[in-house]
């Protein structure tokens, strides 16, 4: 699976973006979809995740109530959407496919990675 990450840009807080990921392989629909983010000297951490199935999502404490994780499995894409947005969401956006599908929030159970998509939110 390659992943390709797009939608990132500047925006002022309180602003919105949407993050889009397109997949390409026949095996999207199955596997478990989630966002990372990382910032200059941190370490990548947990955004959000949605099952295969559309059915679960998880989400970080930090975004929950205005971030909203989505996937359309006939366009092998998955979304970010990004509301009420604050200068501490600044990050480079990385989107992951995890192929076991079931949901985590541990960087190390996703197997593949797309490049990542800068979010910067100036105050």
């Amino acid at each position: 699976v390659q992943l390709q990450a797009s939608g990132g840009g500047l925006v002022q807080a309180g602003g919105s973006l949407r993050l889009s990921c397109a997949a390409s392989g026949r095996s999207f629909s199955s596997y478990t979809m989630g966002w990372f983010r990382q910032t200059l000297g941190k370490e990548r951490e947990f955004v959000a995740a949605i099952s295969w199935s559309d059915i679960s999502t998880r989400y970080a404490d930090s975004v929950k109530g205005r971030f909203t994780i989505s996937r359309d499995n006939a366009k092998n894409t998955v979304y970010l959407q990004m509301n009420s947005l604050k200068p501490e969401d600044t990050a480079v956006y990385y989107c992951a496919a995890e192929r076991d599908g079931y949901i985590s929030t541990i960087l190390n159970e996703y197997d593949f990675w797309g490049q990542g998509t800068q979010v910067t939110v100036s105050s």
